[in-house]
């Protein structure tokens, strides 16, 4: 399906869209080539436009902020691979919390539905490209929690009624996750966009 159509009906219509996805064949490869890696490449490159070409003023503190180009297009490309290899880790916690929840362990399946209920929260990386709307991605990501929620019994095969405690576990994790991602490009010197994904994981779903 192209990718494009793929992401209008899991935004749009993701109740019919869940099981057309759960009986495609995939690979980890095919996911990543032809989905994740386009659409994760979204946020990323809105928000090094968004803080280079227009800034943002701090708040409390007062004063206006912009990123050096260079410095947002390498803090930039550090991100985007920090954030591929997040998908993969979240869809293996994804993977192991199955049985626990009823449902069945498959890893293609699990990183499927991580990819695509990641899709609202990479859309909602548009409005990164004005720093000063970035606070509205927020109820992107509330979105993707719902495609997680709608996704995780049709893919992993979790008895429905489970599918509430089976999200709020993922996403804890998965805050974890971004946060242990956050002060690793923290530590690399990538201060100020690692905060700003920081931020967008404690406050969405997405890596």
């Amino acid at each position: 399906m192209a990718l494009v159509d793929r992401v209008k009906n899991i935004l749009l219509s993701p109740r019919t869209e869940w099981p057309v996805i759960d009986a495609e064949p995939a690979t980890v490869a095919s996911l990543y080539t032809g989905y994740i890696m386009p659409l994760a490449a979204i946020p990323v490159i809105c928000q090094a436009i968004g803080m280079s070409m227009i800034g943002m003023t701090i708040p409390f503190i007062g004063g206006h902020y912009k990123t050096p180009i260079v410095s947002a297009l390498i803090s930039a490309a550090v991100l985007y691979c920090f954030s591929l290899v997040a998908v993969y880790i979240v869809a293996l916690i994804v993977d192991a919390l199955a049985p626990s929840f009823g449902g069945t362990k498959n890893q293609v399946q699990a990183l499927k539905v991580v990819a695509y209920s990641y899709t609202a929260s990479w859309v909602g990386g548009i409005l990164s490209i004005i720093p000063a709307l970035s606070i509205i991605g927020v109820l992107f990501g509330i979105y993707s929690l719902y495609l997680l929620y709608l996704g995780l019994p049709v893919l992993m095969k979790s008895p429905p009624e489970k599918s509430l405690g089976y999200t709020v576990v993922v996403v804890i994790c998965t805050i974890i996750v971004t946060w242990i991602i956050f002060f690793a490009v923290a530590a690399l010197g990538f201060g100020m966009g690692a905060g700003a994904m920081a931020g967008a994981g404690a406050g969405s779903y997405r890596p």
